[in-house]
């Protein structure tokens, strides 16, 4: 697929399950480490990507992380992978599209890095 079949949007990668918000939130060094090997290298990141939680279930006994992307679907698909693996088996991973406008940073973060203002 082409990058003019597969443009860029907001994708939602949701890791389900965690007993708390700090235990989610425990996950975001070393998803941020596969996403961005490299801290110190030179802008722009191949994927803008930011981290929110959110209650995880109806009971809100439970706690998701949220990794928001602003990707092609081809790569937010190869990421939910990459995700998947490093979390194990143990939590649930989803991904879907998510609303542009409540991950605003994203979206202005990918048209200043490639120039697009």
């Amino acid at each position: 697929m082409s990058p003019a079949e597969d443009p860029p949007r907001v994708y939602e990668i949701r890791i389900a399950g965690h007993p708390s918000t700090e235990e989610a939130l425990a996950l975001q060094d070393p998803i941020q480490r596969l996403l961005c090997p490299d801290p110190d290298h030179a802008p722009p990141c191949e994927v803008p990507w930011s981290f929110t939680v959110a209650d995880d279930g109806p009971d809100d006994d439970s706690t998701a992380l949220i990794l928001g992307v602003y990707t092609s679907e081809g790569q937010a698909t190869r990421l939910v992978t990459q995700v998947r693996t490093l979390v194990g088996e143990e939590r649930v991973v989803a991904v879907g599209e998510g609303d542009a406008g409540e991950w605003g940073e994203l979206v202005e973060q990918y048209r200043f890095e490639q120039g697009l203002r």
